[in-house]
């Protein structure tokens, strides 16, 4: 059964959503503001109550339509890496932690443009933060070889986070790019096997 047509409104709840969602990423929270969103979406500033009820709301939105649209380029690499022989935590690493993702936070995953402004965000938002982090440590868990923990797939998540902010800003250049290759390097190599067991003494 086909699923019916989107209504009006739901298009134009969509396209702010959109908009705010990369000038989220582009911007930070503080550059999300009603009246730019409404004029960059092509609409009026008096339209935005009939969408949303707050701006926090339409923050809180927008993280999470940035994060569900970054997990769906995400699973599409690691549905790539099936049909190869690298691996999905290789996939996902490669991915995560690329040398495009140096030149804008636009089109990356917006835990690693937000998480340090989220502490200070509405309780909303902050809990669409910890929801869009619980999202990455999942596909972390996913992606991992049989025997590593949740713990290790939340350790791991962090690591791919900071590497991926530290490395913007030292910038787009030869030291943001040898720290995202050294960054790989270190993640692949400790954790890109099941985990070793300790000896029995």
């Amino acid at each position: 059964m086909e699923a019916a047509p989107a209504s009006r409104k739901q298009l134009t709840h969509d396209r702010i959503l959109d908009t705010a969602a990369r000038v989220l990423r582009e911007g930070g929270f503080a550059g999300v503001g009603v009246a730019d969103i409404m004029k960059r979406a092509g609409l009026t500033h008096g339209g935005f109550y009939a969408h949303f009820p707050s701006r926090d709301a339409l923050l809180a939105e927008a993280l999470d339509r940035a994060g569900q649209d970054s997990q769906a380029r995400l699973q599409r690499s690691l549905a790539a890496s099936d049909a190869g022989d690298g691996g999905r935590f290789r996939a996902l690493v490669e991915s995560y932690l690329a040398d495009r993702h140096l030149k804008s936070a636009e089109s990356g995953c917006p835990v690693a443009a937000l998480a340090s402004e989220l502490p200070r965000q509405s309780e909303a938002v902050r809990a669409t933060g910890a929801a869009r982090i619980g999202s990455l440590t999942a596909a972390v868990q996913a992606a991992l070889a049989t025997g590593h923990t949740a713990e290790t797939a939340g350790i791991v998540a962090a690591q791919l986070v900071g590497s991926l902010q530290i490395a913007r800003t030292l910038g787009d250049n030869a030291r943001g790019r040898r720290h995202l290759a050294a960054s790989r390097r270190f993640l692949l190599e400790q954790f890109d096997h099941p985990p070793r067991r300790e000896k029995s003494r």
